[in-house]
């Protein structure tokens, strides 16, 4: 079974993909990784129940609130250029904290995936499902509002 990160890091590569987990993220404050997750473990044939989807969320929220969205926070303000401050350090600052950023989502999915393995294992797999029902059940948990529209447009997207 591919590991998490390597699949997350692939999907996120093909084209639209990227795309498509910005505007859920920014859009409808969806949770890019914990999509990831859950697109992947339909992929790779598993199918996490209630009790997994709202224990995932859980600690995607514990993890953004306290550790990515702040970093995120800091890099998109680092994006504009400062008055009377040269690019060349805002932007290698701007470059040290996305690195961060990814590395703080990084230790998320690891988090993630070690909630459906069995003592470090992954659980057996079985046949791959569709991304968008998976996407759905996480998404309805994550947040009041379904983004059905957007969560079909990065199902699509994703490589086969």
């Amino acid at each position: 079974m591919t590991p998490l990160w390597d699949w997350a890091v692939a999907a996120y590569g093909a084209p639209g993909v990227g795309e498509a987990c910005v505007a859920l993220q920014d859009n409808h404050e969806q949770n890019v990784p914990l999509l990831l997750w859950s697109a992947w473990s339909a992929a790779v044939g598993l199918k996490p129940d209630a009790e997994t989807i709202e224990a995932a969320c859980d600690t995607a929220r514990a993890w953004d609130s306290v550790v990515v969205a702040p970093l995120r926070a800091v890099r998109r303000t680092l994006k504009a250029p400062i008055p009377d401050i040269d690019d060349g350090p805002r932007e290698a600052v701007r470059n040290r904290v996305k690195a961060l950023e990814l590395e703080a989502e990084r230790h998320l999915l690891e988090a993630l995936e070690g909630l459906v393995s069995n003592n470090g294992a992954p659980q057996a797999a079985g046949t791959p499902r569709p991304a968008i029902e998976a996407l759905v059940a996480t998404a309805r948990v994550w947040a009041q509002v379904t983004p059905r529209p957007a969560l079909i447009r990065l199902a699509d997207a994703l490589p086969a």
